[in-house]
């Protein structure tokens, strides 16, 4: 069962409307445009996470150059 990108809740599709309904914030939107806002969450945690990755890289090289 898809999960609500705004708020993480169970959504059920309606067949009379063709559309996905969170059951918890009442979100309503299309198969296309859930896979719209997961791709954009999705790439939004993944440039968050690069972003971490390069702060430690950084803080690393910093850490290491002041032991020698």
């Amino acid at each position: 069962m898809p999960y609500c990108p705004e708020c993480g809740g169970e959504m059920q599709y309606a067949v009379a409307t063709k559309h996905y309904i969170c059951k918890s914030c009442g979100l309503s939107v299309t198969q296309q445009e859930l896979w719209e806002m997961r791709e954009k969450l999705r790439s939004k945690a993944e440039s968050t996470e690069e972003e971490k990755q390069k702060a430690r890289k950084e803080y690393l090289k910093w850490w290491l150059s002041k032991k020698k």
